[in-house]
């Protein structure tokens, strides 16, 4: 399946590069391994397409609620989660 999401300018030029190999978003749609996102460059500031797109295939899905993760909601709230991309 191909599906289609916005990505702002530089983490669209951090895909395109190489450096970016994940995506973190919200899991109110469905994808799966296999799957093809077709990433579409989107500025925020003018609200319109570049132009730039990107397809790429993916390799892993994780999705997650805040109460199934190893730490409290307040340690989230306090800190953050990060997610890194190995290589």
């Amino acid at each position: 399946m191909k599906i289609e999401k916005k990505v702002w300018p530089e983490y669209f030029e951090a895909i395109v590069s190489g450096k970016k190999k994940y995506e973190l978003r919200l899991a109110d749609w469905k994808c799966k391994e296999g799957d093809t996102l077709v990433l579409r460059e989107w500025n925020p500031r003018i609200k319109e397409y570049t132009g730039r797109r990107v397809e790429k295939r993916v390799t892993y899905v994780a999705k997650f609620k805040l109460d199934d993760l190893f730490w409290s909601k307040e340690e989230i709230e306090k800190h953050g989660i990060q997610i890194i991309s190995l290589e």
